[in-house]
């Protein structure tokens, strides 16, 4: 269970981070929550699939690391193997907090409860021995503060979306190289037909609201799923 608390320098003087990568940090995980900001960088790895809420009230998308629960192709051991990261994952144990105050700046929130929080003297320090940010901390401000920015635009960015038609259910079926077949459902994809009949005024629409480019990455991103077979295949092989 989460431990969520208000990261201060007083309480947090000596608080250190272990930013090792691992099943025990809580990589093993088949899918990471992305926002349309970071389409670009995750589509050089990663395929993007969008998905409903358990709610079904809203769309989320989704950098793909595996075809199951559990499973991330990308994790060998305590190496991650790929160009990028997604912010979700690089600033855990922290998430953005509400404002002190009405109109305040939001806060930097900690969860104690993360394996990540060191309890030895490895990792990294958050605060330096005078209480100042450290530049770990600075970055991890700059990533939460990106994150934030991409959450506020994706509602409208799925109302893009769905305006236009541009999201349709997506089944794909994987066959790996030992002849076994799976199929991962419950997701969506661009509709790239849809998207090829859209005319010069939907298409200047989705270019004037910055949502054109995270689109075509989208669809690009796709392309990953022929590599995500082959690691599949390769981890599946060595399993024998």
């Amino acid at each position: 269970m989460a431990n969520h608390v208000l990261l201060t320098s007083e309480e947090h003087r000596t608080l250190r981070i272990d930013p090792s990568r691992g099943a025990a940090f809580g990589d093993a995980v088949m899918s990471c929550l992305i926002v349309p900001s970071e389409f670009r960088r995750v589509q050089n790895d990663y395929p993007i699939l969008f998905r409903l809420t358990p709610q079904r009230d809203r769309f989320q998308a989704l950098a793909m690391f595996g075809f199951e629960p559990g499973e991330n192709l990308f994790l060998d051991g305590t190496r991650w193997d790929a160009r990028y990261r997604p912010l979700a994952l690089k600033i855990q144990p922290f998430l953005i907090g509400h404002p002190a105050t009405p109109g305040g700046d939001k806060q930097i929130h900690l969860d104690l409860d993360s394996a990540r929080v060191a309890t030895g003297g490895e990792g990294v320090r958050v605060f330096d021995d005078l209480g100042r940010p450290t530049p770990y901390l600075e970055t991890v401000a700059e990533q939460l503060g990106e994150l934030d920015l991409g959450w506020q635009a994706t509602d409208g960015f799925f109302a893009a979306l769905n305006r236009h038609e541009l999201l349709e259910p997506l089944t794909l079926e994987i066959t790996l190289d030992d002849g076994t077949t799976n199929r991962l459902v419950g997701y969506h994809g661009i509709a790239e037909e849809r998207l090829q009949q859209l005319d010069a005024t939907a298409l200047g629409e989705l270019q004037a609201e910055g949502y054109l480019m995270p689109v075509f990455m989208a669809v690009a991103s796709l392309a990953n799923v022929a590599e995500l077979i082959a690691r599949k295949s390769l981890r599946e092989a060595a399993r024998g």
